[in-house]
């Protein structure tokens, strides 16, 4: 099964979450229902972005990056292209 880097916006707060995951559909729903503690007051969530690895440690590696400041401003651009369309 692949593993996937994803990218949630706070429909709350209009912060972003990032995480990794195997199952993008049920840990949208954790994240939701508030069975993922660091994000529980954040609540509700939408999927902003993803992207899918073949192994743990690309989408892990992703992951960092996209907590960083170069991986910021990365998504910040994407996020903002996206928003365009």
């Amino acid at each position: 099964m692949p593993f996937r880097v994803y990218v949630l916006r706070s429909l709350r707060d209009k912060k972003f979450y990032k995480g990794m995951t195997q199952n993008l559909d049920e840990r949208l729903k954790d994240h939701n229902a508030g069975r993922v503690p660091s994000t529980r007051h954040r609540r509700p969530f939408e999927l902003a972005y993803f992207e899918t690895y073949a192994t743990r440690d690309q989408a892990r590696n992703r992951e960092k990056f996209f907590k960083s400041g170069p991986g910021v401003k990365f998504l910040k651009a994407i996020l903002a292209e996206k928003a365009q369309l």
